[in-house]
């Protein structure tokens, strides 16, 4: 069969036959008898083209067992905080990006399983999941000042900015880690979540509102909004009797060491509030604030302005009685000076010695006494160190004398070692 429209690529004759010699039929040029069927494969003395050895013998490579651990222990988390599937695909992507760079690629195996929780944390914050860094550490078992120095690290890392999360995004999923529903304790005990959540969220803002919340952790004070929240919804005989410590291993949960304080800080606040209700007749104290935190919550505003207007008022009258009591001592010591007969005590003053009479304004009052709301670190203010202008800062220059020297000297060889360096340096110089 000529014609075919085939091309010799040997010689460029288009002169072909069928060649039936052999079992498979081929095509063959007549003039320089190439097989054109299977071009080069036929007549190619080494097979086609070159392959070097790597590319015949490669193995597609495998990630690490350590990389293989994290991302598990990535999918776990996610299951556990039930978040849905583009948070943990993301988790897993900011786990192979963070992994394999050089800050991580050769730290212990600790800190990898913190990153792990931080690639979680990081993931559920940029698509708005609200999740605490405290709930993740406990998930991780990690060290909380740990854990945020990796986290700050993988976000510089991955050059990405978390945006910030704020504490009443994570009340309501910080509320169903309390296992308070009726499925998991006694009816008077249960709570609804949403319920809870609404009541707590109130909480939080009024201690916001009062500094309570200014620098602190967020875990601790969720945790305290929610024990009191849960306190007030049915403030019963069973309930008020719970302490936060009994009241977390019922809603089976870790308790915070700093979440007590918390408590307390907010029932003062709701102390002060709850006086200036005008239909509650009995006092009220920290152990019995917790029925009216309905009435407070509901008309917080007013109840915030009629309390900082009274403490005022208090300030005030407190003021005018010092001002009157303090003149009143001046006159008194005025009308002795005249009966005496002795002269101004302006007078008498020897120069370096203060008057008396006269009260330098104290510098050091602290303002957070005055005031009925300030922040924590104003009102429980360290007290600085008073710097005394008769001593001196010790530079290890200054001279020692003799009996210094013997206080030092303590056991009876260094008394004979002394006395024997003194005796030497005696006789050279008089020598």
């Amino acid at each position: 069969m000529s014609g075919s429209g085939l091309v010799c690529p040997g010689c460029g004759s288009s002169n072909i036959v069928d060649d039936d010699l052999y079992a498979q039929a081929q095509m063959v040029c007549v003039d320089c008898g190439s097989v054109v069927s299977e071009g080069v494969l036929a007549n190619d003395p080494v097979g086609g083209l070159d392959v070097s050895y790597r590319q015949t013998t490669a193995i597609t490579k495998k990630p690490c067992r350590n990389l293989l651990r994290g991302l598990q222990r990535v999918k776990a988390m996610c299951r556990i905080l039930c978040v849905h599937r583009e948070i943990e695909e993301l988790s897993h992507t900011h786990y192979n990006q963070a992994y394999q760079h050089e800050s991580f690629i050769k730290v212990s195996l600790q800190k990898k399983e913190v990153l792990a929780g931080c690639c979680v944390l990081l993931s559920c914050r940029m698509l708005n999941w609200p999740i605490s860094m405290g709930t993740i550490g406990n998930l991780v078992d990690a060290d909380p000042t740990l854990m945020g120095a990796v986290y700050q690290e993988m976000v510089k890392v991955l050059k990405i900015e978390a945006p910030l999360v704020c504490v009443m995004d994570l009340m309501e999923a910080h509320c169903h880690e309390y296992k308070i529903s009726s499925n998991h304790v006694p009816e008077e005990l249960a709570e609804d979540s949403r319920n809870l959540s609404k009541r707590a969220v109130a909480l939080v803002e009024l201690a916001a509102d009062t500094w309570i919340v200014t620098g602190r952790r967020p875990i601790p004070v969720m945790m305290a909004a929610i024990y009191l929240a849960w306190q007030s919804m049915k403030p019963n005989k069973l309930r008020l009797k719970l302490t936060l410590d009994k009241f977390c291993k019922l809603a089976k949960v870790k308790k915070q060491p700093k979440a007590i304080k918390r408590v307390t800080e907010i029932k003062e606040v709701l102390c002060k509030l709850g006086k200036e209700i005008p239909w509650v007749r009995e006092e009220v104290t920290p152990d019995n604030v917790v029925l009216q935190v309905e009435d407070i919550l509901n008309h917080k505003h007013a109840l915030l302005r009629k309390a900082m207007r009274s403490h005022e008022d208090a300030l005030l009258a407190e003021d005018s009685l010092t001002e009157e009591n303090t003149d009143a001592a001046s006159e008194e010591q005025s009308e002795l000076n005249t009966d005496t007969g002795e002269r101004d005590n302006s007078s008498c003053i020897k120069p370096g010695q203060q008057d008396d009479s006269q009260e330098s304004p104290d510098t050091t009052t602290n303002w957070g006494k005055r005031v009925l709301f300030a922040p924590p670190c104003v009102v429980h203010a360290k007290r600085r160190r008073v710097e005394q202008s008769g001593l001196k800062d010790v530079t290890g220059d200054e001279e020692i004398s003799d009996t210094e020297i013997d206080s030092y000297i303590r056991t009876p060889r260094e008394t004979r070692e002394f006395a024997l360096a003194q005796k030497i340096l005696l006789e050279s110089e008089e020598s």
